[in-house]
């Protein structure tokens, strides 16, 4: 039963947790949840249309909680493509900021989910595929790589169309990686060896597998621990030949390729049987071992598989993300409350923002 709260705000029980949010938004029915945030669907009276909510789990219980939710915010406010989630709307019904919530487009299901239900023919699979990589080419252009690409990730409407979600984990290109941050299925091989920088090759990768999973109707590469994992691909992909190892910046990586008895590259068209030559062409420029002899986003929308419905003019490009706040090492506070500066009266830019509670005003703020 909703309960009355501040003005224009009410409050309301969702699986016995408290969220308080605008009246616009009604009928809340949780629809997801994780680590970092639980999800419901709304109705928008003001849109007259269904919308998802998040709500952040705790975004100020650390520093890196804090920086997660800002670059998350930021990164949703970045985003303008149609196969890539955008921010409608961002609010919180509390002075302190304890808790914020994110509107976004209410999808339906996700790919992870569809296909539990049902094996996708080939057409749809060429229209998931071309509408990911779109979305791809738009956040590459950007400077991002996502890192956490998956079908859980990929959020689907009843009209089979596509955008890719959760920007948590992404990352400017050119910032230092870390190895464990991908789903393992879907995990390219230099992620598994760890190599302290890589590109956005690595979506590419993650892309191959999800796709190859379309097409088989199960993961391509189900590894049961990382080593497995590593494992499973070369028994498809072969071992390294001698140049792509000493391009390793890993010495225990190096020794670890080199210790694995030498295995040869399967023909990805005896897997793929029931797959036309064009589709099988597009997972051989996807899933290379070597990061550098991937096809890129821009690249494999060109290939034929996608001419049926490939449309140029779809193809954007983003603005540059300045991720010059994103790698600013602040204390808690700091990212949480209002920062005084001396021009606090002129309009801050998304870049100038330095604080969620600036951002969050920033966002909101009606255009002029």
């Amino acid at each position: 039963m909703a309960v009355r709260s501040r003005t224009g705000y009410y409050r309301q029980e969702v699986n016995r947790t408290a969220w308080e949010v605008p009246e616009r938004y009604r009928d809340l029915k949780q629809v997801g949840t994780g680590a970092y945030g639980t999800v419901c669907s709304a109705w928008d009276r003001r849109l007259g249309s269904q919308v998802a909510i998040k709500k952040l789990h705790r975004p100020f219980q650390s520093k890196l909680f804090a920086k997660r939710a800002y670059r998350e915010l930021r990164l949703l406010k970045h985003m303008k493509h149609e196969n890539v989630i955008g921010l409608l709307d961002v609010f919180t019904a509390e002075i302190s900021l304890d808790r914020f919530y994110l509107v976004m487009p209410f999808m339906g299901t996700d790919l992870g989910k569809l296909m539990k239900l049902e094996r996708l023919t080939e057409d749809r699979v060429q229209f998931l595929v071309y509408q990911m990589l779109k979305g791809l080419k738009y956040i590459h252009s950007a400077g991002i790589i996502h890192r956490d690409l998956k079908p859980g990730n990929l959020a689907i409407n009843p009209d089979c169309e596509l955008k890719i979600l959760d920007f948590g984990l992404a990352r400017q290109a050119d910032a230092e990686m870390t190895g464990y941050v991908v789903t393992r299925w879907y995990r390219a091989p230099e992620v598994i060896l760890n190599w302290m920088h890589y590109t956005q090759t690595v979506d590419i990768w993650s892309a191959g597998c999800i796709m190859a999973e379309m097409l088989l109707g199960k993961p391509l590469f189900k590894g049961n621990d990382h080593l497995d994992q590593l494992r499973e691909i070369m028994k498809i992909t072969g071992t390294p030949a001698g140049d792509f190892v000493v391009k390793l910046q890993s010495q225990d990586a190096k020794n670890y390729i080199r210790s694995l008895p030498k295995v040869p590259k399967k023909d990805l068209h005896t897997i793929f049987s029931k797959a036309s030559s064009n589709a099988v062409c597009v997972l051989e420029k996807m899933l290379l071992l070597d990061p550098e002899q991937r096809v890129s986003a821009s690249e494999a929308l060109e290939l034929p598989f996608f001419s049926e419905f490939r449309d140029t003019e779809e193809e954007t490009e983003a603005l540059p993300y300045d991720q010059t706040m994103d790698n600013t090492d602040l204390p808690l506070d700091q990212w949480k409350r209002k920062r005084q500066t001396p021009n606090s009266a002129a309009p801050l830019s998304c870049v100038e923002c330095f604080s969620l509670f600036q951002l969050i005003v920033l966002v909101t703020r009606p255009a002029v």
